[in-house]
Parts: structure tokens; sequence; C-alpha cells
């Protein structure tokens, strides 16, 4: 079905439904009313330290052990600390572990600390596979967001945390309920990839800020599974902060970390659209794709493989499954035919 789609493959805007029904923008207005908000709050944040204070960093890795950097407070990064070693780090290093804490390598860092870097290849790369799924979620998301006419609203809901070894990263929405009916054709997932492929070209970095609620309910008005999702997020800590990631002018609640640029995606297709059944009244599509970083390729028969595997519908209750399943092994690794025998999607 071509009806949905815009004249020229996906690039036309979506509507956004409000929470109030007599306020309704345009795509092109959510979009830039949050970029603008994300930045005026950023700013906010660093004028809070108009004299730079210095911080140590101590360096923890195996390579220059015990190298330490003075870096600005509130305004360095661990790629900035990357920088300071080798071409290797900045490239490599997709998370940074900051006092034992995870880090974006774009989060600036607050006080003195150790930190080491953490890559695709680590003999325990978990929270590099999950901020990796997390931010090809992300993507699909922007996707999504932009993918529709003007008459048709697009609604995103969640990116559900589901590890690699499900097979897809995933990504719930709610469209506009005059396409109930409407499946995705083999042509619109082709459509979505290209326009995904193109964010990823375009080599943006994903920045995190940590707001109040009220910030992020201005931002997200117009969303009401988002602002649902902002108040849980506020309740569980007691400053009531919520966390908010962008790249280029697209922002998103999102748990975090995320890897640090999108160029860091290599081989990357969105898959397939399944309808859930749920007890809300509207119809939540769930998206799914899978992808491979730059840094570990693989055959084109696995990623065939690959590919078919992420069309079957993923839950969060198999996942749950089968993640137990994997904690009653010995720590036991399989090959699957990539580089150095070594993914991040089986």
């Amino acid at each position: 079905m071509a009806g949905p789609w815009a004249a020229r493959e996906l690039r036309a805007g979506s509507r956004y439904f409000s929470t109030l029904a007599f306020s309704q923008l345009t795509r092109e207005e959510v979009v830039r009313m949050r970029n603008e908000l994300f930045t005026k709050e950023k700013e906010r944040q660093l004028s809070l330290h108009p004299r730079i204070e210095k911080i140590e960093v101590k360096y923890t890795g195996k390579s220059h052990p015990g190298s330490v950097f003075v870096m600005n407070k509130a305004l360095s990064t661990p790629y900035n600390c990357a920088m300071h070693l080798s071409e290797w780090h900045c490239k490599k290093s997709v998370l940074a572990l900051v006092d034992g804490e995870i880090w974006d390598m774009y989060r600036p860092l607050t006080k003195s600390c150790e930190i080491e870097f953490l890559t695709f290849k680590d003999e325990d790369p978990e929270e590099v596979n999950k901020a990796y799924w997390r931010s090809c979620a992300m993507i699909m998301a922007c996707v999504l967001k932009r993918a529709f006419k003007d008459e048709y609203s697009v609604n995103l809901v969640k990116a559900p945390e589901v590890p690699v070894i499900s097979g897809a990263f995933c990504y719930d929405v709610v469209l506009d309920n005059k396409l109930n009916d409407w499946k995705p054709a083999k042509d619109n997932f082709c459509s979505l990839t290209r326009d995904a492929k193109k964010l990823i070209h375009q080599d943006m970095p994903f920045e995190t800020l940590h707001v109040e609620a009220k910030v992020a309910r201005e931002m997200f008005q117009h969303n009401i599974y988002k602002m649902e999702m902002i108040e849980r997020k506020a309740s569980q800590n007691m400053e009531g902060i919520v966390m908010l990631h962008r790249f280029g002018d697209f922002v998103d609640v999102s748990e975090g970390p995320h890897i640090p640029r999108t160029s860091f995606c290599f081989q990357y297709e969105i898959t397939a659209a399944h309808n859930l059944q749920t007890d809300q009244s509207e119809l939540i599509r769930r998206f799914q794709g899978v992808s491979l970083p730059v840094h570990l390729k693989a055959h084109h028969t696995v990623w065939h493989k690959l590919l078919e595997r992420s069309k079957t519908l993923v839950t969060e209750e198999e996942y749950l499954e089968a993640a137990e399943h994997l904690e009653t092994k010995d720590g036991t690794e399989e090959k699957d035919g990539t580089e150095e025998g070594k993914s991040v999607s089986i």
C-alpha cells in the first residue's frame, strides 16, 4: 500500500496529535520545539559553571595505565580524554567506565575520577551491546517520526529494552487509526532503511542531558505516552531527574547510555512491523530491525540469516527467559561467522 508514504519516498513530515485536543503541531514544529528546548536547557546548565574548574582524570585501561589528564569540569567528556590517548581509542571506544559507572562518550565529566573505555571486542561486551541496540532503535524512531504524510499522526511510544540475543532492536509506535488496516510491504521497509542509512552517514553524535521532569514535560507535552514515561522515570529517583538524548535535531526520552555517533552503525535494516495485542484502545505496532557495527562485519550469508531472524516478533517475556537461560551457562560463547568470531547480534 503506497498511500501513507510521502511522494518522495519517506521524506514528508507527519502530524503529531496533542494531549490537548485543540493543539496540533506539524512534525517540523514539534521537532524544532524539542530541539530548541534541549539546546536552551543545555546552555542553562553550562551557565551554572561560569568559571572553568579543573579536574583530574586517571586512566586505568590496559594501554598507558596510570595516565592522568587535567580536564575541564562539566565541559570535558570521555571522548576528550580518549583524544589524549590515541586515534584508536577515539574510533573504537563505545562507552566509558567512570568510577565504575557506565558513561556516554559525549557526556560531560562532573568531578575528578578514574576512567577506562569499553569496545565491541571486549571480553564481556554486554553493556556495549545494550547501548548499540538502544541507539539503533532511536535511529529507527527518528525515521518513523518523519516517514508519513502530514495527514497521518505518528506517536512514538517506547523502545523496549531487549538484548541482542533477541535478534532485533524494536520501537513501539501508534500510527493514525486510518492506517489500522495498512500492512507495510517490502518496498516500505527498503525506504525506511534508506532513510536510516542517510542518518547513519551523517555521523551525528548522541548527546546526553539530565533534566528536571518539568523540562521534559514541556518538551513532550504533545505525546501522552512519553508523558507517562517521564512521570515513571522521575519517580524512580529522589531528584525527579529524567534522561534525554539527542542526535541531530531528534530528541527522545531514553534510558541510555548510547553509542558515540550514528556512524558506528554499519549494516543496518528495518525489517518488520507487528501488531501488538494490548489493553490499549489504540493499535500499537512494534517495528523491528537488525544491525551490526562498523567494527564487526558479517559475511553476507550470516547477514541474510540475521535479517530473517529479525523479522520474528520480539517480546520482553521471551528475552527475559533467554537471559535467564544464558545466566545458567558457564560463560561459554558461540561464534557466528563475524569478524574475529564476535557479534553483537548472536
